[in-house]
């Protein structure tokens, strides 16, 4: 970002000070200047405090730092993607813990390739077969986050029964679907814990959302809010910890991990002695 480069240089600071400071190195500096490295919120923010820049210019910089570290693989989609999916993406891809509820569908980090492409077709109704082709790869290059390279993510998944039981795609692509989330239970960083309908009611009854928390300590939570047309990310603090609270209500309610699993299991099964 050269506006670094022109705050440092304002400062009359050399980047091997600047990067002592932060503690971090000048060659680190350098990249973040350069364009070579992307530096995050956080690492942005600690610099405008060295350069006592603070206000909307401060903002300004801490939000265009959050929106280049957005772009990836995903950004050549954005066409095909709802307002606010591919932002979504990003912050997601930069999460080290990854939390969602769902009432409806399997959430798209654990659909499989069949699953994900019944449940497009139906609710991309306008949508050419490219443009369905393109939002299936999107969904299950997603999916690398669970498995690496690098550091999986740390994904705790509360479903709806009605997740389980509603038929999409028909006997065979659920009976696999069922099967897939059993198996990713068996990975060290997923939790999948069912809500039965026994439960009654609950917190989260007006609709999924998605908790992201972040491996930097500087970097607060997030909540992401999926609409038909579009997607909403919520980052004031007082927001979140409702959506926080809401979670840890839901988990108290569910089955456990293992009773879960037994319990999708099961619903496998009875698929399979269907045509």
């Amino acid at each position: 970002m050269a506006e670094l480069t022109r705050l440092r240089e304002d400062s009359g600071l050399s980047r091997a000070e600047v990067a002592e400071r932060i503690g971090s190195t000048d060659t680190t500096v350098w990249r973040y200047e350069t364009g070579l490295t992307r530096p995050k919120p956080s690492d942005v923010a600690a610099l405008t405090d060295v350069y006592g820049v603070t206000g909307a210019a401060r903002e300004t910089l801490v939000q265009m730092a959050r929106e280049a570290r957005q772009r990836g693989w995903w950004h050549r989609h954005r066409q095909t993607l709802k307002p606010g999916f591919d932002s979504y993406i990003g912050l997601e891809a930069e999460a080290s813990v990854v939390r969602s509820y769902e009432p409806l569908v399997v959430p798209g980090l654990m659909q499989t390739e069949a699953y994900a492409r019944a449940v497009i077709e139906v609710t991309t109704v306008t949508h050419a077969p490219p443009e369905v082709d393109e939002k299936v790869t999107v969904r299950i290059s997603r999916q690398q986050l669970l498995h690496g390279p690098g550091e999986p993510i740390q994904l705790v998944s509360v479903l709806d029964e009605a997740v389980l039981r509603r038929q999409v795609g028909g006997p065979k692509v659920m009976r696999e679907q069922l099967e897939h989330l059993v198996d990713l239970g068996k990975l060290p960083n997923v939790e999948i814990r069912v809500i039965p309908f026994s439960a009654g009611a609950h917190a989260a009854m007006d609709g999924p959302f998605c908790l992201l928390g972040f491996p930097e300590p500087g970097d607060l939570d997030l909540v992401y809010l999926e609409q038909a047309a579009s997607g909403l990310v919520l980052e004031d603090p007082d927001e979140v910890r409702r959506y926080t609270l809401m979670f840890g209500s839901l988990t108290a309610m569910a089955l456990r991990a293992d009773a879960s699993a037994a319990f999708i299991a099961e619903l496998a099964k009875k698929c399979s002695n269907q045509r």
